[in-house]
């Protein structure tokens, strides 16, 4: 049975995403933070047919992506399909119990973490289903527009900290690091690609500041199956099974700025990723 890994799956887009795969046969692995929405919406996911197990994490924290990945590990041996959807947003600087500023955790650090570690399963699957089937997808967001380049010098905004250009940043690093994920591993068969999901009418800005919330009231929001629509295709078509590393919204490929297209950029996020779990003992 194919099987897919979604994060965030508890509610919103990844909930509704968890739904469309599952409808179609697959079986899904969801990932959630709070302990409650994940048994009812667990609950909710079976009584209409879907195949799905749930596990529980903080995305804040590593040493819970690191927990979490060796759960999945466990529970099997076959991914067709890594959703990377958990992410969020703040209304201002709040540091994790690693001491990483939370925005940056949990919309970068714990995607690449986590991809990072079910790697030899996804590598595993791509071995033994025909080319393309195997897929990472990175939930990015338009956003990325507005930071026209990585802060290396400052990546966790430790100075002039802005809940929106964190935001942005974040966005833009999980395009890079889709970008670098395909140099790397598009010879192991994995297909890395992004989406960006529109504004989406979720509970996503409620820890968001003021011009967050408003920006959502301003622009409106489209149901959460209105992105997990493009989810499901990427996760089926064969469009996306083909040259990785594209950015997609609206079931079409999308241009992402100039920026998410820096390969150096890429290879030193990555590089920086790697240092900061490294000095976390991860």
């Amino acid at each position: 049975m194919q099987t897919a890994v979604i994060t965030g799956a508890s509610a919103g887009i990844g909930k509704a995403s968890a739904v469309a795969l599952g409808k179609q046969g697959w079986r899904i692995i969801g990932v959630g933070r709070d302990p409650q929405r994940c048994e009812d919406t667990q609950a909710e996911l079976e009584a209409e047919g879907v195949t799905i197990d749930f596990l529980r994490a903080d995305f804040d924290t590593m040493a819970e992506v690191r927990r979490v990945a060796g759960e999945i590990a466990k529970l099997t041996d076959r991914i067709d399909v890594l959703v990377n959807n958990a992410g969020g947003v703040r209304d201002k600087r709040y540091a994790t119990l690693d001491g990483l500023e939370a925005t940056f955790a949990a919309n970068h650090l714990a995607p690449f973490l986590l991809t990072r570690d079910l790697l030899p399963i996804l590598r595993g699957t791509a071995a033994v289903t025909p080319p393309g089937s195997v897929r990472v997808i990175a939930v990015s967001s338009s956003a990325h527009e507005y930071m026209p380049a990585m802060s290396f010098a400052d990546l966790q905004f430790e100075e002039n900290f802005s809940a929106g250009a964190a935001y942005c940043q974040a966005k833009l690093a999980n395009l890079l690091f889709t970008r670098e994920l395909a140099r790397r591993h598009s010879g192991d068969g994995i297909i890395a690609q992004a989406m960006h999901p529109g504004i989406i009418a979720s509970n996503f800005y409620n820890y968001g500041d003021a011009s967050m919330r408003s920006h959502l009231e301003i622009k409106g929001g489209n149901p959460p199956e209105h992105a997990a629509r493009t989810i499901a295709w990427m996760a089926t078509s064969p469009e996306c099974g083909g040259k990785p590393g594209r950015y997609f919204h609206d079931c079409a490929e999308a241009e992402a700025q100039p920026q998410a297209h820096d390969d150096a950029a890429a290879r030193q996020l990555w590089e920086a990723s790697e240092g900061i779990l490294e000095d976390l003992g991860i």
